[in-house]
């Protein structure tokens, strides 16, 4: 069993900047990649960014640039760093991990999600 708690998300002016956080706990054998999914409304969830336990990193491309995703494998924590934030960025965002637990199984674990809301 693995938890995902999302923390930092607000209501924010365009061109401000937020630092969404998300911490992991529970009983597994490894945590492999971390990142962050959104879902605006009306729209269909997407991929923002990601990372691998070894820091290789990708960025959705409307992103790229202005957030960066960052991760603390002692602490088994995400965060994504949101600068220049635009009104398309106004979504809920959610954490997920990639898990290995005890005996090789594998799954995906996800937070709650988080509101960031972009104003004009």
């Amino acid at each position: 069993q693995v938890n995902l708690v999302e923390s930092g998300g607000g209501l924010v002016q365009s061109g401000g900047s937020l630092r969404l956080s998300c911490a992991g706990s529970g009983t597994f054998f490894s945590i492999n990649e971390m990142g962050w999914y959104r879902q605006g409304p009306g729209k269909q969830r997407e991929l923002v960014a990601s990372v691998t336990r070894d820091l290789s990193t990708k960025y959705l491309d409307s992103v790229k640039g202005r957030f960066t995703i960052s991760r603390d494998n002692v602490k088994n924590m995400v965060y994504l760093q949101m600068n220049s934030l635009e009104p398309d960025d106004t979504a809920v965002y959610y954490c997920y991990a990639g898990v290995t637990l005890g005996g090789g199984y594998h799954y995906s674990a996800w937070g709650q999600g988080t509101q960031v809301t972009v104003s004009p």
